[in-house]
């Protein structure tokens, strides 16, 4: 897929744009008019465009937060989006995350690529492997998070939450085992800030949902203190933003 094309369905939205929270100091959002194709040449180190949520993507913010890495960020309204011209010059009908010249279009992709260039991904393919599966397990419950905000929340929330527990259980064994307090190995991954970020959607959702784990709330806590996911944390432009795209949370 060229540049061109999706320049072509980028042109008709303004793109809103914002870098993340370093050292404790928050940038302001700007609005940009694209202009040209070349424009995503002449971006931050990493561009992503999503709509103005956390959603999936804000694992992906907190790893290049803590990496000291900045995201220019091309955001648009769901109303643009369900016009459907955009979302048909997407490959998998996904937005996407730019590199340079490399393209991705699934957010666990964006995760494991950043790892790989960050050394988040464990130090060798043991780690790798290990990795991978806890950040398969964050996922499965991911997916029954998003069921329950988009299909089911009005009458299934009060199950979600009792079921809850049972799904938490595999995380604190693992991490009650740890001797790092991480996932796997002696340094956070790409898995951890995905857990890491699921775990802050729950304790909206139920707030004493990790009343019962403590290890698992002294990790959230852990990485929540870390300086540069703390600003971004304490970031307005970051809190503002909604976690779900239907208001739901």
């Amino acid at each position: 897929m060229t540049h061109q094309k999706h320049f072509k369905a980028y042109k008709r939205i303004v793109a809103r744009t914002s870098a993340h929270c370093t050292s404790g100091a928050a940038r302001a959002l700007s609005e940009t008019q694209l202009s040209r194709p070349t424009l995503f040449y002449t971006m931050a180190p990493y561009t992503l465009t999503y709509f103005p949520v956390k959603g999936r993507c804000g694992a992906l913010k907190m790893m290049l937060a803590d990496n000291d890495q900045q995201l220019k960020e091309n955001m648009v309204s769901i109303e643009e989006w369900m016009k459907g011209d955009m979302k048909g010059s997407c490959l998998f009908g996904w937005f996407n995350f730019f590199d340079g010249d490399l393209v991705l279009y699934q957010s666990n992709a964006m995760l494991r690529h950043l790892g790989r260039k960050h050394g988040a991904y464990g130090k060798n393919d043991c780690e790798a492997s290990l990795i991978d599966m806890m950040n398969d397990a964050v996922e499965d419950l991911r997916l029954k998070y998003i069921k329950l905000i988009y299909q089911e929340y009005e009458t299934g929330k009060e199950a979600y939450c009792k079921d809850l527990p049972n799904h938490l259980k595999p995380f604190e064994s693992v991490l009650s085992k740890s001797k790092s307090g991480f996932l796997v190995g002696d340094q956070i991954s790409f898995a951890d800030y995905n857990l890491f970020d699921l775990l802050l959607n729950h304790k909206v959702l139920c707030s004493a949902s990790l009343d019962s784990f403590p290890t698992l709330k002294s990790y959230v806590d852990k990485i929540a203190a870390r300086p540069k996911i703390k600003a971004l944390l304490e970031c307005e432009n970051f809190k503002k933003l909604p976690i779900n795209g239907n208001g739901k949370q």
